[in-house]
């Protein structure tokens, strides 16, 4: 039995880049030119897009950001060592495939040997009915197109990239049982990647690409007064002049945008508007921007220095 569905590769939700960029900020999230291009060939090329930076930057919120702008279903796969096809792809439904053998079992007459019949009970028990559908299979079964997002798919090991490939070039997948399994709808896959090992060329060549950095000061401003409506303005300038500066200290782990919101929350929880005003109560929240003891150390070190430079950055503004 071969499955082949065929794959319409038009848009029914067409946006040019001014309708998409407006889409992803009524979602809280700050784009740019370069990113909204991306995003645009993503789904004029149907091609996938890798997104590569450092962790906590916001390589994730664009794929959810993009579903929730389209209106379309997110289906994410968390990447890690190991990862395989049966927990990717598919698997056998082997407790319903086995229910199934009883049942026909209960049906057929004793002594009943037709060859016929018995191969048409399996040939049954391999059929889509049996077929648990992993991330990625049911991204290219779904009737309406989705957001694919494979997450930080570094971690994931070579032989796991090589699965992709026929999916990622053709959206279609091979099943053994069944044949060649084509999309019913094409996905907008977005690939992210924290640079932890080399990707493969074999995997480059599929897919755009999209380099996000650590944000200027500017934009990291304007992110948190996105996504914290009511914080107050000199609290915004003071934790962004702090944040960039932290990160210029070679910190084990480099605190990113996720980690620049995350304060700013902590900070308006306790009551706190101004990090100058109340140090003491200010450093209870350090949790939210260091995490191991080193970097924690280094921090209480160089708090003096930090504070020096949120309040010039206050003053400046």
């Amino acid at each position: 039995m071969k499955i082949n569905h065929s794959t319409d590769r038009s848009d029914t939700e067409p946006h040019n880049r001014e309708s998409l960029a407006s889409a992803l900020q009524q979602q809280g999230y700050v784009t740019d030119n370069a990113l909204i291009s991306s995003l645009y060939l993503l789904q004029a090329l149907g091609k996938p897009l890798l997104v590569e930076g450092e962790a906590g930057v916001g390589k994730t919120e664009i794929a959810k950001c993009l579903a929730q702008a389209q209106g379309r279903k997110l289906i994410r796969l968390q990447c890690y060592e190991g990862l395989d096809a049966q927990h990717a792809l598919y698997d056998w439904d082997y407790q319903r495939q086995l229910l199934a053998i009883q049942m026909a079992s209960k049906t057929d007459q004793p002594g009943n040997t037709n060859s016929e019949h018995n191969g048409s009970n399996a040939a049954t028990l391999y059929s889509e009915e049996f077929l648990l559908k992993r991330p990625l299979f049911s991204a290219i079964a779904s009737e309406e197109p989705v957001v694919l997002l494979i997450d930080e798919i570094d971690r994931a090991d070579q032989e796991f990239e090589a699965l992709l490939l026929e999916i990622l070039s053709d959206f279609q997948m091979s099943i053994p049982e069944l044949g060649t399994f084509k999309a019913r709808s094409t996905p907008s896959v977005i690939l992210t990647s924290n640079g932890i090992r080399e990707l493969s060329d074999a995997l480059r060549r599929r897919c755009l690409y999209h380099y996000i950095d650590y944000p200027p000061a500017e934009k990291e401003q304007q992110i948190i007064r996105s996504r914290l409506p009511g914080i107050d303005e000199n609290l915004t300038v003071q934790v962004v002049a702090y944040v960039q500066k932290l990160r210029t200290m070679g910190l084990r782990k480099t605190p990113g945008v996720a980690e620049s919101l995350d304060w700013a929350k902590a900070l308006m929880a306790v009551g706190v508007n101004d990090l100058l005003a109340d140090p003491t109560l200010t450093e209870t929240t350090f949790s939210c921007l260091v995490k191991t003891r080193n970097d924690l150390a280094l921090l209480e070190r160089e708090h003096a220095s930090l504070y020096e430079q949120a309040s010039d950055a206050e003053q400046n503004r």
